[in-house]
């Protein structure tokens, strides 16, 4: 009896561990690829699963987020706030079971510069949480390189007249770059790191240095060399400007 319950729990184990490894997987291909319907199959192949563990529910939160910010930068506003509502109801189910609260806080935050790009009236009312969530993110973990991220887009998309400041955001995406770059397994065929990279680049092309974007995209792509959005927009982008 006790020999079947270990395998039946060994059984779980490695089901959750090869789905988490196929999500991954698919995710990151379809980041690097730029096939975003590839990477909304997976989200709603996870979602479907009835009874989903706290790891695979952070998880997907972590989907959803990416394919939410995606949904935003094509005008899809129908599509970012059906995910959106999904995402919010998962976080607020782990914060419930009080499971990886910073990481939860850091997604809060997100989750308020999002209903900002969904409704930017409510900019002036709400945008002050999206700052409190990452402060709070940061005090559980000082290290959390997603709450640092949070930070640096406070900085870039407030106007000047609130504090905005994309010199300072560089300094919060470059000092999320660090914390991921001292963690080898947050580097390695991640699409949240390669995101970071494509963020630093493109804030680096707002503010006009243009050698740093492009030192960037070389980071990228030696990381990369098949990262779609680096290798056929942005550096190109970057390239120009240097010839010009």
């Amino acid at each position: 009896m006790e020999r079947t319950k270990y395998l039946l729990i060994l059984l779980a184990f490695c089901s959750i561990s090869l789905l988490k490894g196929q999500s991954n997987s698919a995710i990151y291909k379809g980041f690097i690829n730029g096939n975003m319907a590839s990477w909304k199959s997976t989200i709603d192949s996870i979602d479907a699963i009835k009874s989903k563990s706290n790891t695979q529910l952070l998880e997907l939160i972590n989907y959803q987020y990416g394919f939410i910010g995606y949904s935003l930068g094509k005008k899809n506003n129908e599509q970012a706030a059906k995910y959106l509502k999904e995402a919010k109801a998962n976080v607020k189910h782990l914060e419930a079971e009080k499971y990886e609260l910073s990481t939860l806080y850091a997604y809060k935050a997100a989750f308020v510069g999002f209903d900002i790009g969904l409704s930017p009236i409510k900019a002036p009312f709400i945008g002050p949480n999206c700052m409190e969530y990452a402060q709070k993110s940061l005090q559980l973990d000082p290290s959390n390189a997603l709450a640092i991220l949070q930070l640096g887009n406070v900085s870039y998309y407030a106007p000047k007249v609130f504090g905005g400041s994309k010199t300072e955001a560089i300094k919060h995406y470059t000092h999320a770059l660090r914390v991921m770059e001292s963690h080898r397994e947050l580097r390695t065929r991640n699409w949240n790191y390669l995101n970071l990279l494509a963020v630093l680049i493109i804030a680096h092309l707002e503010v006009d240095q243009t050698e740093a974007a492009r030192k960037y995209c070389v980071k990228a792509l030696a990381v990369e060399p098949n990262f779609h959005w680096v290798k056929n927009n942005l550096y190109p982008k970057v390239q120009k400007k240097i010839n010009q």
